[in-house]
């Protein structure tokens, strides 16, 4: 009797670990969310896809999520970080070139003066610094940006700019991870810098990387076989050009999309323009006690988001937190 007893008490025991276990992991769907609208929207798609039962299932290979990087993973403000590290770049170089003393945008950039930035267009900025960067080895770029992102600080926060990630939006990316979900990175910034980091703190493979980037060039002599960077662009990642990397890139069109900024437009309409269940989520940056309060070149994405089906994210109301503490 004693046994039986024993046995019917570890039967129960059991049988609570595994009702508390699935509530817990109920509970637990990005923790780092708000209750609202736009989470509810993301598990329910989620759920959708994933359920074979479902007339919304989706096949694991076609389970593709595009993220944009800046102002959608990580913080983007006062000064972006792809811009921040090309900034360390020049004031580690100008010592070195002289003829820079007498050039408006170097010197100015050497002194920190980032109002010699609003003379010139964005691509005329990639373009100077890709410029400046010809000859240098691809693997002492990786190096320089890895350096830059672990030890220069973000001017407001004052922490490394590899910790300026949002720790909702990256929760999400594990969240589809987990969900056999292929994730990707779109994004306007040079696409060697963000591969440097992107395992550590996405858990994102670097292939699974695509920005803007610079032709580079075969080099084999003395020294051994290498890469070496070119003056010349080989593709400005933004706004139109997203889908057509995509599709160069991956090869499948997505199913899920999150960006922040009208340069995210066209990937967010290219992702449901498909036959397959699809969701987009736009990042709108309005919680000036965290982090920042603006529209400055999203107007058009926010304007048109109920329009387009795109699911607008408040980091004020959606996100419990916005940086990891």
């Amino acid at each position: 009797m004693m046994h039986r007893n024993l046995f019917l008490l570890l039967a129960l025991l059991l049988t609570q670990c595994t009702i508390t276990t699935k509530e817990s992991s109920k509970t637990e769907v990005l923790p780092l969310w708000n209750d609202g609208a736009v989470k509810t929207a993301i598990t329910e798609f989620v759920s959708n896809v994933t359920d074979t039962t479902s007339a919304d299932f989706v096949a694991v290979t076609d389970r593709i999520a595009v993220f944009d990087n800046d102002g959608t993973l990580w913080c983007e403000k006062p000064v972006c970080i792809p811009v921040e590290l090309e900034l360390a770049y020049v004031k580690r170089e100008y010592p070195k070139r002289p003829e820079w003393e007498q050039n408006k945008f170097f010197s100015g950039l050497a002194g920190d003066n980032l109002s010699v930035l609003e003379d010139y267009s964005t691509e005329e900025i990639i373009n100077k610094i890709f410029d400046a960067q010809q000859g240098m080895k691809e693997e002492d770029y990786k190096d320089f940006v890895y350096k830059t992102l672990s030890q220069v600080k973000h001017r407001k926060f004052n922490r490394p700019l590899k910790e300026m990630t949002y720790s909702p939006m990256v929760q999400l990316v594990h969240y589809l991870q987990n969900n056999n979900f292929s994730v990707y990175i779109v994004t306007g910034g040079e696409i060697t810098s963000v591969r440097t980091i992107s395992e550590e703190i996405y858990d994102i493979p670097k292939e699974n990387v695509v920005g803007t980037s610079v032709l580079l060039e075969y080099v084999s002599d003395e020294n051994g076989a290498y890469l070496v960077r070119t003056a010349e662009m080989n593709s400005n990642n933004n706004k139109a050009v997203k889908p057509t990397n995509i599709e160069l890139h991956i090869g499948r069109k997505p199913i899920f999309a999150a960006g922040n900024s009208d340069g995210d437009y066209q990937m967010m309409e290219y992702t449901l323009s498909g036959d397959k269940p699809s969701m987009a989520i736009l990042v709108h940056h309005n919680d000036e006690a965290r982090e920042f309060d603006y529209m400055h070149g999203s107007e058009m994405a926010i304007a048109d988001a109920a329009e387009k089906g795109w699911h607008v994210v408040s980091m004020k109301d959606d996100f419990k937190e916005i940086f990891a503490e």
